[in-house]
């Protein structure tokens, strides 16, 4: 009876994991809002992450929540989340400037998504608002729900590393094809140094930093 019951309980986690994927991510509702329509929208931004990310984000911590206490997660910010973030910032770029030059040699064309920009400060302090929010979720499901959970899941750190990397490339395939082996190369990243540090908050940070720039960047060019 007691395997019954852990039986039942693995395969909960496993129907919950992928119910959460699907709806939240996989589905097209995580594709950034900022990369639609004709111009930005300070507006559409706001009403995106009223509606989807913040209550996703959310749902996933009711979800981690309810299976431990705060204090078993271990997410207090402290120089764990210095160093985890120090490691991942320059990865990023390095593996964004590495993917961009090596689209440009092969086929001439920009890795990057075109994007609409603000063109005035409340845009940007909503748009830095919104990568900040973005990133903590994506971070929170592809690296701390996933990577935590991995024993519940019944996957050694290798297995599970493949199956994060893998789910957060593929709900980035809206980006092409560079666009997913960036994803690819920097979800590995990523997941690499939060098996190491267990740091949320420093890859979240990192990963918002970078997605920042991105913006910045292209505003400039």
């Amino acid at each position: 009876m007691p395997g019954k019951v852990q039986g039942r309980k693995n395969m909960g986690i496993y129907i919950e994991a992928l119910l959460l994927y699907v709806v939240l991510f996989f589905s097209g509702s995580a594709g950034p809002l900022s990369y639609m329509g004709e111009g930005f929208s300070i507006s559409a931004v706001l009403i995106r992450t009223g509606s989807y990310t913040v209550p996703s984000l959310a749902l996933i911590w009711y979800l981690l929540l309810r299976a431990r206490k705060m204090r078993d997660w271990d997410i207090k910010p402290g120089l764990k989340d210095l160093i985890s973030c120090v490691l991942a910032l320059p990865c990023l770029f390095l593996t964004g400037f590495f993917i961009a030059a090596v689209s440009y040699i092969i086929d001439g064309s920009s890795a990057q998504v075109p994007l609409n920009i603000p063109s005035t400060t409340p845009g940007w302090v909503v748009l830095c608002s919104s990568c900040v929010l973005s990133a903590y979720l994506e971070e929170s499901f592809f690296r701390f729900y996933l990577l935590s959970r991995r024993d519940e899941l019944r996957l050694n750190a290798a297995a599970a590393l493949l199956v994060s990397v893998a789910l957060f490339s593929i709900c980035h395939i809206y980006e092409g094809p560079w666009g997913f082996m960036n994803s690819a190369i920097s979800g590995m990243v990523l997941s690499f140094i939060f098996l190491r540090y267990h740091s949320i908050h420093g890859i979240a940070i990192a990963h918002s930093l970078y997605n920042i720039f991105i913006y910045v960047n292209n505003a400039i060019i």
